[in-house]
């Protein structure tokens, strides 16, 4: 059965893109690229207008420590010439180039900009090592959880993944889109648990959908496919995530020539229908049913929801990091409520609006993996 939501309006004018950042941090930025010579100009100016006895030595020294983690080492380099060069001609300009006080001085500033350049060459590993370790994992994310194909069997699709954690890849969510002899087959799913084991499962349940879509007759069948084979991946793993962990998991199925959607949810969010004309159907069955790896608790078969897919309009589905999504009052983000009665020129379109609106909700901060996956008949 579907449960149907009407509103009224349209799309929102778009926001600033994410990840953007805010004009002040950019100042804030380019403000401390400058301190070097800033420090070193205020070194000068410093020695020229006090008594010898005063000195400007920690201005000089702070000059290539700060240039050490913002430049380059060419750039280190430079800041720490400039900062000895500077102290030299301040000190013949004085007169007190051999003056006790003023050799000292120049050792110091040479030996912080030594030091500077040894901070500089440990930062520039560590950002490549760091590097090297983005690149793996975006590699792993494509080689899981592969970018759909913008146009697949006349269908428009578009997906999206956002991982809570910052800088990570990927995580516990998946999605996957599959052309079948029986038409369009599409999977998105939230594996209980984090880090490496939950992206085992993740490839688990991807690459046995994968093969699943084509042999399987029916979606039930498909969803058993998906049950057995993390019942055999869980008794290959020794942790407790393994032991106890499970799947939800909503599949749906587009045949071909037909414009109907069939779903079937294993505990998962329902999927969301959009019509053209902004009318919003929630796809929810009439029984509940367990989500994948907890066979063992009952093996009722999980219904499959028929419903019609017209021309124009849009599946989508979603986990539930973007339902759960809560703003500083702990209020959940309801993205039925939101894309009610709006209208999108596309899949892509509809993602980005989306994530964008939850993003704002949350005020910037998603606490929980993000999988969004839209499919839309032309």
């Amino acid at each position: 059965m579907s449960r149907g939501v009407r509103g009224s309006g349209s799309v929102p004018p778009p926001g600033p893109a994410a990840g953007a950042e805010p004009r002040g941090i950019v100042y804030a930025r380019a403000f401390v690229r400058t301190l070097p010579v800033l420090f070193v100009a205020a070194g000068v100016v410093y020695d020229y207008l006090t008594p010898s006895e005063f000195t400007a030595t920690p201005l000089f020294a702070a000059a290539p420590l700060v240039a050490a983690p913002l430049y380059s080492l060419r750039g280190t380099v430079l800041a720490g010439v400039l900062a000895v060069g500077a102290v030299l001609v301040t000190h013949s300009v004085l007169g007190i180039v051999l003056q006790v006080d003023a050799v000292t001085e120049v050792v110091t500033v040479t030996m912080a900009a030594v030091l500077a350049v040894l901070i500089n060459t440990v930062v520039r590993r560590g950002d490549e090592r760091l590097a090297s370790v983005r690149e793996i994992a975006e590699f792993a994310q494509r080689a899981v959880l592969p970018e759909p194909e913008a146009r697949i069997a006349g269908l428009e699709v578009a997906a999206r993944y956002e991982a809570a954690q910052e800088d990570a890849f990927i995580g516990g969510d998946l999605y996957a889109v599959q052309d079948s002899p029986h038409g369009v087959r599409l999977v998105v799913g939230d594996v209980r648990g984090k880090g490496m084991t939950a992206v085992a499962t993740v490839a688990t349940v991807v690459g046995a959908f994968r093969e699943a879509a084509e042999q399987e007759a029916t979606l039930a069948g498909v969803a058993e496919r998906l049950e057995r084979a993390l019942t055999r991946a869980g008794t290959r793993r020794d942790s407790v995530d393994a032991a106890e962990g499970f799947t939800t998991a909503v599949l749906a199925e587009i045949p071909h020539g037909e414009d109907v959607v069939r779903v079937v949810n294993r505990g998962h969010p329902p999927p969301l229908l959009l019509h053209p004309d902004g009318t919003l159907l929630t796809l929810t069955a009439e029984s509940f049913a367990l989500p994948l790896g907890m066979s063992e608790l009952g093996s009722l078969p999980a219904p499959t929801v028929r419903e019609g897919l017209p021309r124009g309009t849009t599946l989508l589905l979603h986990t539930d990091g973007l339902s759960e999504a809560r703003d500083a009052r702990g209020e959940f983000f309801d993205p039925a409520a939101w894309l009610a009665g709006r209208v999108f020129p596309g899949p892509d379109a509809l993602l980005t609006a989306l994530f964008e609106a939850a993003r704002l909700h949350t005020g910037g901060a998603l606490t929980d993996d993000m999988a969004l996956l839209a499919v839309r008949r032309p």
